[in-house]
C-alpha cells in the first residue's frame, strides 16, 4: 500500500495525515493484511466493503488505533501533577475524585496515575475514593490494560524502588506484572470518542495522544466537545505535551503554568481571573 491509498483511507474515516505520518508504517500492515483477508486488491474495493460491512468497519477502525506509550510518558508533566495538580484536585475534593483517561490504550497512563495517587496518600492523608474510568475504541487494547502485563521497555521511567512496590516480575517471560492491589477500582470500558460517554463530572480528564493527533478538525472539535462535556467545573484537562486545544474555549484556563494542562472554570471565575 503506497501513502496516495493510505491517505484515501484517512481521508475516508476523517483522520489526520500529519497525526498518521510517523506511525503509518504498522498501521498501513495491519490494514493490508485485513485488505487480503476481505479478498480487496484495491483501495475503492476496501472502501465499499467497509461501507457495506459495518463489523469490518469496526475492525478497521480498531486497526487505525495506536498505542505508543509508556509508564510516566513525559517525567516533567508528572512531576506537576504530583506537586500542584493531584493535590489541588483533592483540596477541593474530599470525599470522591473521579479521573478519567480518554483514549487509555493499553493501560500504561491509567496505572501511571493509579502509582501517582498511592504516594501521595503519606502527604495528603486522608485521601478521597478514587473512581477510575478508561476507556478505548480497541478491545485488544483494553484486555492487555485489564491483564496489566508489560515489557521492560515500557517500564523504564518507573524508578527502582515504585518498579518493586507496584509490579511484580515473571522472570519465565521477562515481563511485568501489575500488583493486584493497583487494578482495584478501574472500569475499563471499549468506547469510541465520536460518541457521548454516559458518565459526567470527572474531576481530572487525560486526554493525551489520541483524537487530538489522529483525526481531521472536524471530527477532532466534535468529539472534544464531547470529551468537555464531561469534565466537572474546578475540573482539569491535560493534553499531550505536542497538542493544541481544536477550539477557543473561554471556560479552560491554562493551569500550574503548563500549557497542556487545563482547568474549567465558569465565566465569573474567568472575569476575576482575567481582572
Amino acid at each position: 500500500m503506497d501513502d496516495q491509498q493510505f491517505r484515501q483511507l484517512l481521508d475516508h474515516f476523517g483522520y489526520s495525515w500529519e497525526g498518521y505520518k510517523r506511525v503509518r508504517k504498522g498501521v498501513k500492515k495491519r490494514i493490508s493484511r485485513h485488505m487480503h483477508q476481505l479478498g480487496c486488491t484495491t483501495m475503492e474495493k476496501y472502501l465499499h466493503s467497509l461501507d457495506r460491512d459495518e463489523e469490518a468497519r469496526k475492525y478497521c477502525e480498531c486497526l487505525m488505533t495506536v498505542s505508543v506509550s509508556r509508564f510516566f510518558r513525559d517525567r516533567f508533566l508528572w512531576k506537576v501533577l504530583e506537586g500542584q495538580v493531584v493535590p489541588s484536585i483533592v483540596e477541593e475534593n474530599r470525599k470522591k475524585v473521579r479521573f478519567w483517561s480518554a483514549g487509555c490504550g493499553c493501560g500504561e497512563e491509567v496505572y501511571s496515575f493509579k502509582i501517582l495517587w498511592e504516594s501521595l496518600r503519606c502527604r495528603l492523608d486522608p485521601m478521597p475514593e478514587l473512581e477510575i474510568w478508561a476507556t478505548d475504541m480497541n478491545p485488544v487494547y483494553i484486555k492487555r490494560a485489564h491483564d496489566g502485563i508489560y515489557p521492560l521497555s515500557s517500564l523504564r521511567e518507573v524508578p527502582k524502588e515504585l518498579r518493586e512496590l507496584y509490579f511484580v516480575l515473571d522472570v519465565d517471560e521477562g515481563l511485568y506484572r501489575i500488583a493486584l492491589n493497583l487494578k482495584k477500582g478501574i472500569l475499563w470500558k471499549v468506547h469510541n470518542l465520536l460518541f457521548d460517554l454516559e458518565e459526567f463530572n470527572f474531576q481530572i480528564i487525560f486526554l493525551r495522544n489520541s483524537i487530538l493527533t489522529y483525526y481531521k478538525d472536524e471530527l477532532k472539535r466534535s468529539a472534544f466537545r464531547k470529551v468537555m462535556g464531561c469534565l466537572a467545573h474546578g475540573g482539569v484537562l491535560v493534553i499531550g505535551s505536542h497538542e493544541k486545544l481544536p477550539i477557543e474555549s473561554k471556560d479552560l484556563m491554562t493551569f500550574g503554568g503548563q500549557p497542556h494542562i487545563f482547568k474549567k472554570i465558569d465565566d465569573l471565575q474567568g472575569l476575576r481571573h482575567n481582572h
